[in-house]
């Protein structure tokens, strides 16, 4: 499972599909109390939050809405709660660095148009849920 923390206009379609599918077992996941999943370290995050459907709402929101920007068509009904937060959740400048790097291979691999026009970004911007500080890669990343 990769709940990327980069804003989505950086995907390639391909990333794009990934994130919503993915994003959904999230919140499949979520909804399941006693889910092994629910220890898979990319969930962390988003259990950490206040109200942890929530969260992973406003992040589902945050794809479907790039999503409709390139004229693709997402399920928003499949989405179960508002998608309101209180606050954005955190990411460090470490990790947003760390999965542009990994983001930029697969790109790379499999739509090098898409890399191309992003190859001159440095740190790319957070998915709208995030906001960034400074700090390493996530531990539950490097586990």
């Amino acid at each position: 499972m990769r709940l990327w923390s980069i804003h989505p206009r950086y995907f390639d379609a391909q990333a794009l599909t990934s994130s919503w599918r993915e994003g959904l077992i999230a919140q499949r996941v979520l909804q399941e109390p006693g889910s092994s999943l629910r220890a898979h370290p990319q969930l962390q995050r988003f259990l950490e939050a206040d109200e942890p459907l929530e969260a992973i709402a406003a992040y589902l929101n945050g794809v479907a809405d790039e999503a409709q920007e390139r004229d693709m068509v997402f399920d928003r009904a499949r989405v179960v709660a508002a998608g309101v937060l209180p606050e954005p959740l955190v990411v460090t400048d470490g990790q947003l660095d760390y999965e542009w790097g990994n983001l930029r291979r697969h790109l790379l691999g499999r739509s090098p148009d898409v890399a191309s026009r992003w190859a001159r970004v440095w740190r790319p911007q957070p998915h709208p849920v995030f906001v960034v500080v400074g700090g390493g890669v996530a531990s539950w990343e490097l586990a």
